[in-house]
């Protein structure tokens, strides 16, 4: 279709095939930067050759571009179980860099404003959702009541009810989900602070986002997250960042703890001893 293309929308086009391991990786304002083009034209050149957007063509070029993307775990033989021995080896190996990219003020500042807010919306889609609702369980559990909506368009009511009293912290490990950006589009609106938690500090939900707590990824690039989407980072950060909420919520919070503790023992069966 190059020839169909007018002269800036060609550049991008050019510069994609010439450089599509780098473009993967690259947001739309990279892209236009390296094309000497406006952002509208990366859009633009996008919806040219068929996609919605230039999401939808980074994903697509991804998926094209396939495996081999680098993976080192120690081969453990054929089977389901070595297999999964080496996806082991390999999260195991990425859980030390976790915090690498986090910034301590940044953190502070999120465990204080998510301790203190009026309203704690804890809201993600897809793949992310189960980080979501599990950090909103734990949060709540520590009397800091989060609420979890599963529903995409309840979230962007639900956001858009919020004001400059509250917090909407959105989970997104490619920053790109489109339902989640709407969610933070519409908390923002109100006047929410909005805390983005995401594998890539240069995103769509980065830009819309108050603050952002980037979490590295269990791989190196934005092919490793749409081919492996882990979230078992997500699921260790979410426990020490709800113990860090639950602290600084000081004695409150331990008389909390021990309401849902009373809770849990009220709901735990006899089981059999045998």
């Amino acid at each position: 279709m190059l020839n169909t293309l007018q002269p800036a929308e060609r550049r991008v086009a050019e510069l994609i095939v010439e450089s599509a391991e780098a473009v993967v990786e690259w947001t739309a304002q990279e892209l236009a930067e390296r094309a000497g083009v406006g952002r509208a034209t990366v859009v633009r050149t996008c919806q040219t050759v068929g996609y919605r957007g230039y999401p939808q063509l980074r994903v697509a070029l991804a998926a094209e571009l396939g495996g081999g993307s680098g993976d080192t775990a120690i081969d453990h033989g054929p089977g389901v179980l070595g297999r999964m021995r080496g996806e082991i080896d390999r999260l195991a190996a990425s859980l030390p860099a976790l915090a690498s990219l986090l910034d301590a003020d940044s953190i502070d500042e999120a465990v204080r404003l998510a301790a203190s807010a009026r309203r704690l919306l804890v809201l993600a889609n897809g793949l992310s959702s189960p980080i979501a609702n599990d950090l909103a369980m734990r949060l709540t559990a520590s009397g800091r009541s989060a609420e979890f909506i599963a529903d995409a368009i309840a979230q962007q009511i639900a956001a858009r009810h919020l004001t400059a009293e509250d917090v909407c912290l959105v989970v997104s490990g490619s920053g790109a989900n489109e339902a989640s950006l709407r969610v933070a589009t519409a908390a923002a609106r109100g006047g929410a602070t909005v805390i983005a938690l995401t594998s890539f500090a240069s995103s769509a939900l980065t830009e819309a986002a108050t603050l952002s707590l980037v979490i590295a990824p269990t791989g190196v690039s934005f092919r490793d997250e749409l081919e492996h989407t882990s979230r078992v980072a997500y699921l260790v950060f979410a426990e020490v960042f709800a113990a860090a909420v639950t602290t600084e919520r000081g004695a409150e919070a331990v008389q909390a703890r021990a309401h849902a503790l009373e809770v849990v023992s009220d709901n735990l069966g006899e089981g059999v001893d045998e």
